[in-house]
């Protein structure tokens, strides 16, 4: 698996992660909010299988080869 998270993109599905599982622990969306674990793990991993079809990276060492 080749990054294909840059650091932005990183921040942003951390920040979304968390809140959802936030919103979700305390009752304010169902258990569906528990799918924030997608956006932390893709965050964490630095790798997003959504983007191999499109061809999309963002991170920037990809950009600079």
């Amino acid at each position: 698996m080749k990054a294909n998270i840059g650091t932005a993109d990183r921040i942003l599905r951390i920040i979304a992660g968390v809140t959802l599982i936030a919103l979700a622990a305390t009752g304010v969306v169902g258990v569906w909010g528990y799918l924030g674990v997608v956006p932390l793990v893709t965050a964490f991993v630095r790798f997003c299988p959504a983007y191999l079809p499109f061809g999309i990276s963002t991170c920037s060492a990809e950009k600079s080869k």
